[in-house]
């Protein structure tokens, strides 16, 4: 009979699946203090909470049976994942169910914002009656620009392809196949935020989408645009948005999420009329709460009864021998996936994982995992070597292995070749005895670097001058260099430059590497 403590308000019917399993008992004790919880947790199985339980490593420490936790909901900072991973105890949330919910809010938003519908009922419950002064627009015939189209912004699109809106999509994982059968119109960043007169953002937050909707890109959109944000605080610089609305380039933003939650009382935002916001209610639906309920209960149980499961955020339980034997190749092929994920341009279509030598002989599943989940993490949250080879199947993404005895010099080598709708990038890493993980090739130049920190991917025609004109801009805008390969075709031809900076660089140095005259091409790669 298997424990299942939970220790949060967890709807009834979610729970049912977990109630009628004959191999299942649960207790259900919410409100519990730091010393009863770890009384109760001594023998239980499973955990499930919400985010009231603060699942630390003090709690699992005494958690001497327990094999998986289950979060009702998608966030999970409240369970110490590094503790829990520790202890070889799975952590599951449930991403899906609060997608309806999600995308419904965002259309009542983009509603509310195109007929004013908030402002006209503050003015009309204080006795005015001012019909001119809060003239909307049609949502017909207009264009919604989508930035994500993952769950929520498939979702987002259905609902507004029924208003008669044309679609325009960017998402760096998005097929052309996957665009036809949504009926979107598959576009470029830059593309995306030219044509929409409404425009909403469906992206994680990570350091890649941090103010990805900033001053040079409000200035890039329509006169009299229209933002929109129901995803995560921080993809649109707030800051940014006050000046862009303030010069009329916005003509209106509906936000349910803030950079800092809650907002200030006295945010600058909440002093524009065209602002409307609400306090992240984006899941905040009955049925939401029921549905992420009994996502995770299903999926606790599967991992009770030793069936496939989905949607863990961290690794899955390996044997001892098996962690023994590819446990060194781990970092290496995550590194792999986020250096060519980063240096890759375009939607991911195609990818072939090579292995030669020594690991060929190894059951390299686990390392495909971690390797595809470094490249999807890079433009996707809540990744993980579970789900990734899912999430890269629902993206239509095609993932191939190959094994080969021989491994070109090495004893064993690592080769991740992406396909993606602008060409190929093709990355290769060793394991060196006694020094570590290295790269050894970039698209076709034989190079070594410690895959690891801040690296600048430069670009560049073989000639004198360069290496000194790299280093002197360098220099000048206090960005040291740690470390520095070079790789080229033949004299006088194509060639690379890899150097590993102490820092990040910013966008001032950026630019000035890139207008130098002697650089093709410059990208950061943040490992």
């Amino acid at each position: 009979m298997y424990k299942v403590l939970v220790t949060d308000n967890i709807s009834d019917l979610g729970l049912s699946t977990l109630v009628e399993a004959p191999e299942v008992k649960v207790v259900k004790k919410t409100g519990l203090t730091l010393n009863e919880l770890l009384i109760e947790i001594e023998d239980a199985d499973a955990l499930l909470v919400r985010s009231q339980t603060q699942v630390t490593a003090e709690v699992l420490e005494k958690a001497h049976k327990l094999r998986v936790i289950g979060r009702a909901g998608v966030g999970v900072d409240n369970i110490d994942i590094e503790a829990a991973t520790k202890r070889g105890i799975i952590v599951m949330n449930a991403p899906d169910g609060n997608t309806i919910s999600t995308a419904e809010h965002t259309f009542a938003m983009l509603i509310s914002l195109s007929r004013n519908i908030p402002q006209a009922y503050r003015s009309t419950v204080n006795g005015e009656w001012k019909r001119k002064e809060y003239v909307g627009v049609e949502l017909n015939g207009k264009t919604l620009s989508i930035i994500g189209l993952g769950r929520i912004g498939a979702e987002l699109a259905q609902k507004a392809k029924a208003f008669r809106m044309n679609i325009v999509a960017f998402d760096p994982y998005l097929t052309l196949d996957r665009a036809e059968e949504l009926g979107v119109q598959k576009a470029s960043f830059e593309d995306a935020i030219r044509a929409g007169d409404f425009i909403s953002v469906h992206t994680p937050l990570t350091k890649q989408t941090r103010h990805l909707i900033n001053s040079d890109v409000f200035h890039q959109m329509k006169d009299g645009v229209r933002i929109l944000n129901c995803a995560r605080g921080g993809i649109i610089d707030e800051h940014a948005l006050v000046g862009a609305i303030q010069s009329g380039k916005v003509a209106g933003a509906a936000l349910d999420v803030f950079e800092q939650e809650p907002p200030a009382p006295d945010h600058p935002l909440f002093v524009l009329p065209q602002v409307i916001v609400t306090p992240h209610l984006g899941a905040s639906t009955v049925e939401a709460q029921e549905n992420v309920a009994i996502d995770v209960a299903e999926e606790v149980l599967h991992v009770l009864k030793d069936e496939p499961f989905k949607n863990a955020v961290n690794l899955p339980s390996l044997s001892a021998e098996l962690q023994k034997k590819i446990g060194p190749y781990l970092p290496l092929v995550e590194k792999l996936g986020k250096f060519s994920s980063q240096l890759a341009t375009g939607a991911v279509q195609r990818m072939v994982i090579s292995y030669g030598g020594e690991v060929a002989d190894l059951e390299v599943s686990a390392l495909t995992r971690a390797l595809l989940s470094g490249v999807l993490s890079q433009h996707l949250d809540g990744i993980n070597q579970v789900n990734a080879p899912h999430v890269a199947k629902n993206r239509g993404i095609e993932v191939l292995e190959q094994k080969a005895s021989v491994s070109h010099g090495f004893t064993q080598l690592i080769t991740v070749d992406i396909t993606t709708s602008r060409g190929n990038t093709s990355v290769s890493g060793t394991l060196l005895n006694g020094f570590g993980a290295r790269i050894t090739k970039v698209n076709g130049y034989s190079v070594d670097v410690v895959p690891e920190g801040h690296i600048l991917h430069i670009t560049h025609q073989d000639q004198p001058g360069v290496v000194g004109k790299v280093g002197t801009i360098l220099g000048n805008d206090k960005v040291n260099i740690a470390t520095m390969q070079v790789g080229r075709e033949t004299i006088g031809g194509q060639a690379i430059m890899l150097l590993g900076i102490d820092k990040g660089i910013d966008d001032a140095a950026l630019a000035n590497l890139r207008e130098c005259g002697v650089v093709n091409g410059v990208q950061v790669i943040e490992l």
